[in-house]
């Protein structure tokens, strides 16, 4: 077995074998790297309890402890809201979700699309939107504080990095509902199953404790489960 395989028994031979073929022949640089880096750090970390009672399709998996994105590394510092609990839980009804999509439309709409290296002059920064605007993780962050301030819990409001369909680097918000995780994205304004973005989730927030980070490795080009 090779080394990697022995370092994540929790993908598995054939989820391996299909992440390697499909990122070697499709993926660009940016999004081999950050496949390169949550398989580097998974295999480090231990595997979560949660494992063996793995939910249905509609909810994200979740696999093992991991190590924030770079630019999330102060996230906890800059922005206690971000990383809040508050062991509470809302029922996410249709007025709740009517609220979840006029914030998540707002915020595409106002919010101008621009790279950190344009804005900040480095390669990766997650921030509030400035008056210039922001890049996906800033869209991320902002419908977060928003949804916080509208009554969600903040652990049901979990930052997402991902791969998009073009195999880029990428970050959204997971809105939990309970029954199913539901995507926020400022790519586009319709909200939707997780696993039917295409997208191919690497790491999330820990919904117990989003001061922690966890891996996923499903979706998108890695089976769903």
């Amino acid at each position: 077995m090779s080394p990697v395989l022995a370092a994540l028994p929790f993908l598995g031979t054939t989820m391996l074998a299909r992440l390697f073929h499909h990122s070697h022949a499709r993926a660009p640089r940016t999004g081999i790297a950050w496949l390169a880096i949550v398989i580097g750090l998974s295999s480090t970390m231990p595997a979560l309890a949660i494992d063996a009672r793995r939910p249905t399709v509609d909810m994200i998996p979740i696999r093992a402890e991991a190590h924030p994105p770079p630019g999330a590394r102060g996230l906890c510092a800059t922005y206690d809201w971000a990383c809040a609990t508050s062991g509470q839980f809302l029922p996410i009804g249709e007025s709740v979700m009517q609220t979840v999509r006029a914030v998540n439309s707002k915020a595409n709409r106002i919010i101008r699309p621009v790279s950190d290296i344009n804005q900040y002059r480095i390669a990766e920064r997650w921030s509030l939107p400035t008056a210039r605007g922001g890049d996906c993780e800033d869209y991320a962050l902002y419908k977060k504080r928003e949804l916080i301030r509208a009554g969600i819990p903040a652990e049901q409001l979990l930052i997402a990095a991902v791969l998009d369909r073009k195999r880029q680097s990428h970050a959204v918000l997971i809105l939990r509902t309970g029954t199913q995780d539901l995507v926020l994205d400022n790519m586009t304004s319709r909200i939707l199953p997780w696993h039917k973005t295409g997208y191919t989730f690497l790491r999330l927030q820990d919904p117990r404790q989003p001061a922690r980070w966890v891996s996923v490795m499903a979706g998108g080009m890695l089976p769903n489960s």
